[in-house]
């Protein structure tokens, strides 16, 4: 199995660094999750990736813990 870093980028205006992130947290809470992400693997390879929203959600709802790929 592999580590990727996972990337998401939004621009929020605030006054502080916290605020920002406060709204940002805000908007993940309240709406649907972001699409797009940015993706580093462990030697650095960055990919950019946008999620198609069905297949995204189809994925969510799954519990993926008893794939024996997982363990």
């Amino acid at each position: 199995m592999h580590t990727f870093t996972v990337i998401v980028t939004n621009t929020v205006q605030a006054d502080t660094e916290e605020e920002a992130a406060l709204l940002f947290y805000q908007e993940l809470s309240a709406g649907p999750p972001p699409l797009t992400f940015r993706l580093s693997n462990e030697v650095g390879q960055t990919t950019e990736l946008v999620l198609d929203r069905a297949k995204a959600d189809e994925f969510a709802r799954m519990d993926h813990t008893a794939d024996p790929g997982n363990w």
